[in-house]
Formats: C-alpha cells, structure tokens, sequence
C-alpha cells in the first residue's frame, strides 16, 4: 500500500483547496432529514410516521430533481443552478415551519428537487479535473470526505434542535447555511467540463449512447450499496434498544463509520484495487450476521468488515459512471447516480424496519444484507452472460477486427 497515488492527486493544482470547500459545502446538505424529521416530531408534535412522510416526499424529489439539475449543469454550467438552488433552499427552510402539514408534503418535493446539488457537482468537477487512471484515489478521497459529512451534519442538527429548543431555528439555520453553500460553490466556480458549457453543450451525445444496460447495472449497485447501509442504520438502534443499549448506538455508528473511512483509504491507495461487484458482494455478505451480536461491544466489532466495504463500494459505482460517460453528458449521468443512491436509502430503513417489525432486530441486518449480496451476484451473472454474448456478436462479424472483443459495456462493471 503507498500514498504516492494519493499525493499525485492532491499535487493537481487547486485540488487541496478545491476538496477543502468541498468538504464544508456538503455539511448543511447532510443534516437536511433530520433537522425536517426533528421538527416534524418536536415543533408539530406529531408522530415518527408523519415525519417520515415528509422526509420521503424530500427524498422522492431529490431522486427527481438530481438528474434534470445535472442535464442543466452539462448545458449551462455550474452557476446557474447554483442561483437557483440556492435561492430556492432559502426559501423551502425558512417558510417550512411556517406552513401546514399538509402543504408542507407538496413544499418538500419541490424542496428536494431544488436541492442544491453540492454531491454532484463536486463528483462530476472530479472527474473533469483527475485524469482517469487517478480517478479511484480521487473518488476514495471523496468518499471519505462524504463520511465526515455525514458524521458531522447529522449530529450538529440534533445539537442544534436541542440546544436551540425548537426545530424552527434549526431549519432556518439548515437554509441558510445550504445557501452559504450554493454562494461559496458560485464564487469557486468548479470547473466541470474540459469544455466550456455552450461547446460541451453542443457536442452532447444522444443519452441512449450511453444509458444501456452496462450504466443501468452501475446503478442497481449503487441503490444496492445505501439499501445495505441505511438498513444497517434502523438495524444498530432496533437491536441495542432490544437489549438496553440505545444509549450506545452513537459511538457504535462511529465505529461504523471510521472503519468505512479505513476501508475508503485502504481502496485507493493499494495498487490491485477490488472490483465494485466484489465488494458489493462483501459488503452484503458481511452485513448478514452482524445481528448476532448481543452487546454493543460487540456489535460495533462485528460492524467493521462490513464498514471497510462501504466506502469502498460506493467510490468504485462513481468511478464506473465517470469512465462509463461521455463528460459532455456527465452532470445528468452523475445526477441518475445520485437518484439511485438516494432511491436505496429510501428502501434500505423501511425493509430493515418491516423486518424488525414481523420478526426480531438481527433479521433486520440479514434481510438488507442478504438484498445486497443477492443483488451483486445477480449483477455479476447478467455482467456475464452480457460479455459472452458481446464475443459471440463480435466474432460473427467478419469484418469486426478481433481486438473489439473487449466492450466497454462490460468494462463499466468491472
């Protein structure tokens, strides 16, 4: 293992500072869901269903809005969606409290939708800057940032709900600090093509070019990835409040989280890198018996093989898309990926907390577990039979060179 990869990337010039604002940009964005499921609870006194329903009608718009936002940034460029966002988030966070329950459903979607797209654009300004044979370090580094974010966004929306006393001054802080965001995002200016917008916007290939079933499977492994990692959430608390140890579920996360940072490091800094089936695969696998363990000792011991995998995996269905993806078509490429990560972490809580429900907290890690590893392995048998088929197709063209037989279909999954 050597840190020269690591090195080579943060020597790019503007990187250290460009991966710096990053990192701060993506905080506010994290403590969105549960500084809007807090004050559903707290301010509105309702219950945990109502709040989800309104974190789900945020998470439906994100998934809808990450993919329209990307094809604007490929035509436009960063700035403007950046403006509009931005404006926009200010907007949703400030009036929410202010609105009924049953108009603030329809508010979320929109807000969701207008979400400013920090992720994403710092993904899509990665590869637009990181040559792709450094793009695996890159993204490691960037999958580590995330972890911190959401160690950190999270855990100062709650200090802020109970420090302030009210959920109220908390969304109005989550809005404007998302539009501090979106305004210091507009002043760097990241850059996101090699091109500038109208050129790269001119050039735009067909989306059927390149949204076939090799990019479609790099999106089932990402929802697969976050339906594996938010079950793996409900799943810590339902098993340490079955024995007495929700108090615990804090530095158990933490655990959790450190040894994905571990694995995200290891990633991208050893030379033979695993395939994102393969670890797509472990990280389901190791998920399933996490459940068996009776104390939180325990539990955040056994959480550790599967948290080495997390980042890991998430960080190689990036890479897959940037090298998958003409860069003119790369922002709505990015923004499907970030739908299908958030479609997976929508999915992931409920199936583990369904599960608990009928049966008992360690089935809630078997049964997201078993999703993930199921899924990767179905993925892994479709990457297969895609790449004999393409042999087969190729070798029946007498006129195709034998050094087509390698497709770029099957690359991406690799």
């Amino acid at each position: 293992m050597h840190l020269a990869p690591y090195r080579s990337v943060l020597r790019i010039p503007g990187m250290r500072l460009f991966m710096l604002v990053a990192l701060v940009a993506r905080i506010p964005g994290t403590a969105t869901s549960t500084a809007l499921t807090l004050s559903v609870v707290l301010d509105r006194h309702l219950g945990y269903g109502a709040a989800g329903a309104a974190a789900a009608a945020f998470t439906i718009g994100l998934a809808a809005g990450s993919p329209l936002l990307g094809r604007v940034v490929d035509r436009r460029g960063p700035r403007p969606v950046l403006l509009v966002t931005g404006v926009a988030a200010l907007a949703f966070w400030t009036t929410a409290p202010l609105l009924p329950f049953a108009a603030l459903i329809p508010a979320a979607v929109l807000g969701g939708m207008l979400q400013v797209p920090i992720m994403g654009l710092v993904r899509q300004s990665l590869a637009a800057r990181v040559p792709q044979e450094q793009r695996r370090q890159a993204y490691s580094l960037d999958s580590m940032a995330v972890e911190i974010s959401f160690m950190v966004g999270p855990a100062l929306a709650v200090l802020m709900i109970t420090q302030l006393g009210d959920g109220i001054s908390t969304l109005r802080t989550v809005g404007v600090a998302l539009a501090f965001s979106a305004a210091v995002m507009w002043a760097y200016n990241p850059r996101v093509t090699a091109r500038d917008a109208g050129e790269a916007a001119a050039i735009r290939p067909a989306r059927s070019s390149w949204l076939g079933p090799g990019f479609v499977l790099v999106l089932f492994v990402a929802a697969a990835a976050t339906v594996v990692l938010s079950g793996t959430d409900v799943s810590i608390v339902a098993v340490l409040r079955a024995h007495g140890q929700v108090q615990w579920a804090g530095l158990t996360i933490i655990v959790w989280c450190s040894a994905s940072l571990v694995g995200g490091f290891v990633h991208g800094a050893i030379p033979r890198p695993l395939s994102m089936l393969t670890l797509m695969t472990l990280l389901g696998a190791a998920t399933i018996p996490v459940g068996m363990a009776h104390s939180w000792p325990l539990l955040a011991l056994a959480l550790i093989p599967a948290g080495l995998a997390c980042a890991p995996t998430v960080a190689q269905t990036v890479v897959a898309v940037s090298h998958a993806v003409p860069e003119s078509a790369r922002g709505e490429a990015i923004g499907l990926h970030s739908a299908a990560l958030t479609l997976g972490n929508a999915l992931g809580a409920p199936l583990a907390g369904a599960v608990i429900d009928h049966s008992s907290p360690a089935f809630g890690f078997a049964s997201v577990g078993f999703v993930g590893a199921a899924g990767a392995l179905a993925a892994a048998g479709v990457a297969v039979l895609r790449r004999i088929r393409a042999r087969e197709t190729v070798a029946a063209a007498a006129s195709v060179p034998e050094t087509q037989l390698a497709t770029s279909a099957v690359a991406v999954v690799e």
